[in-house]
């Protein structure tokens, strides 16, 4: 029963290493190219980080680690030993990333659209690393340790609020009033997008099934995907016929394919399909706190 598990674990850490690593260059990629170089500040530890700069001689790098160091003390209880270890090791791959992408040409042609791309590029980052709960410190884990609190706010919002912060910080630093405009562009795109991308993976469809070959049906669905059934027993109003309902959750890329497998067992089977947003359970969303 052990090795299963083991395999399992490595696998979940391989998984979010991956994540992990584009998740921080894609953050890196839109501060280095986009962000910084026209004064824009993302909000989070790397928007603060950049307005530091601007007035020290410390690099944005390093002033990332600076930031993050008492935020993950206080985080040691709040997220867990797992959590926080691949927080802190994000915090590094981020440092690392935004020295690699400082060797990328920065734009510097249009500051609105840095602000667009650099807001949706910074967004994909972020999003990808909160799919599997992790963060790369600042107002991210901020966000993480938030939803705890105020579980029904969606994980963009909470970042645009606590971002908010950071572009009066910004105001205040580059004394321009254009800094906070464009910096509320990035974050406003940002904050959607991550959301988007929260909603994009959760969104799923659920089938409803009314048969009279519930049996069939059911064993066609476990065995031919890798989702479950529900079975109700259900009757026809009109004809008094005693008949099943079935229930299953599938994405839907696979909507399709499942709809022809229950035709298969059953060419008479009503079906009607709808939407759902958020689904929790195995093959689903995992829970994160």
């Amino acid at each position: 029963m052990k090795k299963p598990l083991d395999k399992k674990l490595i696998k979940n850490f391989m998984v979010d290493m991956l994540f992990a690593i584009v998740g921080s260059f894609l953050i890196a990629f839109a501060l280095t190219v986009f962000n910084a170089p026209n004064d824009i500040a993302p909000g989070g530890a790397t928007g603060l980080a950049t307005a530091l700069a601007y007035i020290t001689p410390i690099r944005v790098s390093l002033w990332s680690i600076i930031i993050n160091v008492p935020l993950l003390i206080c985080a040691w209880r709040t997220l867990g030993f797992y959590p926080l270890i691949m927080t802190l090791i994000s915090t590094f791959l981020l440092s690392g990333c935004i020295e690699i992408c400082s060797l990328i040409p920065a734009y510097t042609n249009n500051v609105l659209l840095a602000s667009v791309f650099g807001g949706a590029i910074t967004g994909i980052g972020v999003g990808l690393m909160f799919l599997r709960g992790i963060s790369t410190g600042g107002t991210d884990l901020l966000a993480l340790i938030l939803r705890r609190i105020f579980p029904n706010i969606p994980n963009g919002t909470l970042l645009l609020v606590l971002d908010a912060a950071v572009v009066v910080v910004a105001v205040i630093v580059f004394k321009d009033i254009e800094v906070a405009l464009y910096s509320a562009i990035a974050i406003v795109i940002g904050s959607k997008v991550i959301d988007a991308l929260a909603e994009g993976v959760d969104y799923a469809k659920v089938i409803y099934i009314i048969t009279e070959r519930g049996d069939e049906v059911s064993k066609i669905l476990n065995s031919r995907t890798e989702r479950g059934t529900t079975v109700l027993p259900a009757k026809g109003g009109y004809t008094g016929i005693s008949k099943q309902m079935i229930i299953t959750v599938t994405r839907r890329n696979v909507l399709s394919q499942t709809l022809k497998l229950i035709k298969q067992a059953d060419p008479d089977a009503f079906c009607f399909v709808m939407d759902s947003t958020e689904v929790h359970g195995e093959g689903f969303k995992r829970e994160l706190f």
